[in-house]
């Protein structure tokens, strides 16, 4: 009998820890715990998929040139000066495998969103983490201006950050870009509409700039995966011989499309959501529950040894929210949706916080 030996990965992944995306048993209950929009997508969305699907386009390759139009539009940016991306996290991987090659050094902050260490280290990459500022959480900026090399091929930052929800602001961003020229400069917006601080702007002055958003949020379009990556056109070129031609499916095209026509549904639930984050502050305070000031759609609360104990009792309770202890010590981070959402979290976290 030959001697089959077993198959190894690459060194880089047999390195790296896995990453355990959300568990089932998810859709009967109110779910706090991944950022997702709350109260689903528009009803645009489906009444154009329903309109506009024919059997026979399911048959055939997705064509991306209307959606190129109309998102260049409505992201009021050229035409060639995006890629449309299967979500965020195509956008993070077309961007590292363009740029980034074995031992490479890339910049990412701690805690942030998993995919930029995920996708940097799958390349190999040498990563380093600059800590969120302790106790307040802020950006630690004169920190990461300190730590980026003439050799650092990417900066990846999260603007509002996920878990955190503190973020930069402009001047800061142009720091950073003004400090390395020589690197890809990722500011991934997936919670734009909820802070209102955007890089877009800068496109045309920086050429080392990218832009990311995503349909997953506030467009409640989470399980078509659908994004965007701006940057300059010339910079589009290099992403584009990195990334399969057709990533994304015609679905999320179309519903992406229909989504952008519906800007009052947008407004109505973002002017819901950042409501609701109020009450939930005032809540939260009632309860003596510390909590980190949040531009985004989340709250990062601070419940000591309880963490765990609160997340399950919650789910219990037909509540999902995310412990992220394991980051920053007795942390559970929770979705802002409407404001019953947050009056019925809070009932039930009230009931639970007072069993001590």
């Amino acid at each position: 009998m030959p001697n089959n030996p077993k198959l190894q990965p690459r060194p880089a992944v047999a390195k790296m820890a896995p990453y355990h995306p959300p568990s089932g048993d998810r859709g009967d209950k109110l779910r706090l715990d991944f950022n997702e929009n709350t109260i689903g997508c528009s009803e645009t969305v489906t009444q154009f998929l329903v309109e506009h699907l024919v059997e026979n386009d399911l048959a055939v390759y997705p064509e991306y040139s209307a959606a190129r139009r109309e998102l260049a539009a409505f992201f009021r940016v050229a035409d060639d000066d995006f890629a449309i991306t299967n979500g965020t996290d195509e956008a993070i991987q077309v961007l590292i495998n363009t740029y980034v090659d074995d031992d490479d050094d890339v910049l990412i902050l701690k805690p942030a969103y998993a995919m930029y260490k995920f996708y940097a280290e799958v390349a190999g990459a040498s990563v380093r983490e600059i800590a969120y500022r302790p106790g307040t959480l802020a950006f630690p900026l004169a920190e990461l201006l300190g730590a980026i090399r003439p050799e650092t091929k990417a900066i990846l930052i999260s603007n509002p950050n996920n878990p955190t929800g503190t973020g930069v602001d402009h001047e800061g961003i142009i720091r950073i870009l003004k400090r390395a020229p020589h690197a890809a400069v990722l500011i991934d917006e997936a919670y734009y509409e909820f802070s209102g601080v955007t890089a877009l702007g800068m496109l045309k002055e920086y050429p080392n700039l990218f832009v990311s958003r995503t349909f997953s949020k506030v467009y409640g379009l989470a399980a078509l995966r659908i994004g965007c990556l701006f940057t300059q056109a010339s910079n589009v070129e290099w992403l584009q011989k990195a990334q399969s031609p057709y990533s994304v499916n015609s679905l999320a095209v179309l519903a992406a499309r229909a989504a952008i026509r519906d800007t009052q549904f947008i407004e109505r639930y973002v002017g819901e959501v950042l409501a609701a984050r109020e009450l939930l502050y005032v809540g939260l305070e009632k309860l003596n529950i510390p909590y980190i000031k949040s531009q985004g759609n989340f709250v990062l609360t601070q419940m000591g040894d309880r963490a765990i104990e609160i997340r399950d009792d919650l789910r219990t309770r037909g509540i999902l929210v995310r412990d992220r202890s394991y980051e920053i010590a007795g942390c559970v981070r929770i979705t802002v949706g409407t404001r019953d959402q947050m009056r019925h979290l809070l009932k039930e976290l009230e009931d639970l916080w007072r069993k001590k």
